[in-house]
């Protein structure tokens, strides 16, 4: 039996990091055939130009797709996608991939599943049937959902809202969270490698923060990140690890606040592009709270038993553990969660909390579903229809 062709879409440092040991897993299985598409901020030194990483790490990347990420506006994020759609058309075609693998929710991956949809190639998505209501992306998601064949979802509350939205239920294979598999999988950095990483005095105390646009309230950008500020000013003693913002319409505006705390705080705060997967999760194993609003601290974090200081709606409507503290984006609301995350209590009650994404393994189950012997789950599908329990033609 010849060799499945699997083609990976990937366009940012996070979503890498969440596909690293499914990429692993298909290269090694004999039945299939890795390939990689690589593009947006991969290929941009403002982002750390983190195919650099990918390329570190032994993949070999089949096609680039650079798009020009010229400004933060909407208007702008939308050329770009156009451009990405092209982009991505062009490889496919060269490629002739028999699945292309998208994770997510980011408007690449939407250009991706357009260009793939056009191209008659099915598509296998991961992490669909989330809701992030303070965000796009949770359109672009179900967007996505809608485009795809095989549907990998991290829950079975959101494979049931897939099933909802017309997919035939044996196409919809719950298998957890692939960026859970670093757990048992990763080698990551031990203390002291962690703090010399974070350029940090061994043994301080730190926050791990990441702030992204909240893109369905672009009004609140500026409230959000101000406010953020102005509570970190009041834990002095606590160090802070900004990592890079998102290529989203607003991300300029968050960026350039960071920057200014920065460089007015050089002796405890630091911002970087990209940590890269290992170093972010060493960091995250040890810090005192993850804060902001990045999906990490939802999915990732409680696996760490780590509180999380989630910050404003852009991750409104995903399932969480326990803690997780929700605030609203103000700074005397910022203070108090992240006091409560810091209280010997609540740090002592993270630890017994239950991670609702699965257990590792995720990328072990979606390999099985892409071996050859699996046709039929990329057969055209009709629509699936909830309430009679049946097909519709």
């Amino acid at each position: 039996m010849a060799e499945r062709k699997i083609c990976v879409v990937t366009g940012t440092r996070a979503e890498y990091g969440l596909l690293y040991w499914l990429m692993r897993d298909i290269e090694s299985d004999p039945s299939l055939a890795l390939q990689l598409i690589v593009t947006v901020t991969h290929l941009e030194p403002a982002f750390g130009h983190t195919v650099d990483v990918i390329e570190a790490d032994g993949f070999p990347i089949d096609a680039r797709v650079p798009i020009e990420l010229t400004s933060d506006t909407p208007g702008s994020i939308a050329r770009s996608t156009g451009l990405a759609t092209a982009g991505i058309a062009d490889a496919l075609e060269a490629l002739t991939p028999d699945i292309v693998v998208l994770l997510g929710d980011r408007f690449e991956m939407l250009a991706a599943a357009t260009a793939a949809t056009i191209c008659n190639t099915p598509i296998a998505h991961i992490h669909g049937g989330e809701i992030t209501e303070g965000a796009i992306d949770d359109a672009i998601r179900h967007a996505i959902t809608k485009l795809s064949t095989l549907h990998f979802p991290a829950a079975d509350e959101y494979r049931n809202r897939i099933i909802q939205m017309g997919a035939q239920p044996e196409t919809v294979i719950t298998v957890g969270a692939p960026g859970l598999d670093h757990i048992t999988r990763t080698e990551l950095l031990d203390a002291a490698a962690t703090y010399d990483a974070l350029s940090l005095n061994f043994g301080d105390p730190y926050f791990l923060i990441t702030l992204h646009p909240t893109t369905r309230r672009q009004t609140q950008v500026n409230t959000e990140i101000t406010s953020l500020i102005g509570a970190l000013s009041e834990f002095p003693g606590h160090a802070t690890i900004f990592t890079g913002v998102n290529a989203d319409a607003g991300r300029d505006a968050i960026t350039d606040k960071i920057s200014e705390f920065v460089n007015t705080s050089p002796s405890h705060a630091r911002i970087f592009a990209s940590l890269g997967q290992v170093r972010y999760l060493s960091a995250m194993k040890r810090a005192d709270a993850i804060i902001g609003n990045s999906s990490s601290g939802i999915i990732e974090a409680p696996a760490f038993n780590v509180p999380t200081v989630n910050i404003g709606d852009r991750q409104k409507g995903r399932l969480r553990a326990a803690s997780i503290i929700d605030t609203a984006p103000d700074k005397p609301s910022i203070h108090h969660a992240i006091t409560k995350a810091l209280s010997p209590a609540f740090r002592a009650y993270c630890q017994n909390q239950v991670c609702p994404y699965g257990m590792p393994g995720a990328s072990a189950r979606i390999v099985t579903a892409l071996r050859p012997s699996e046709h039929s789950l990329l057969a055209q599908q009709p629509f699936y229809n909830l309430e009679l329990g049946q097909t519709t033609s």
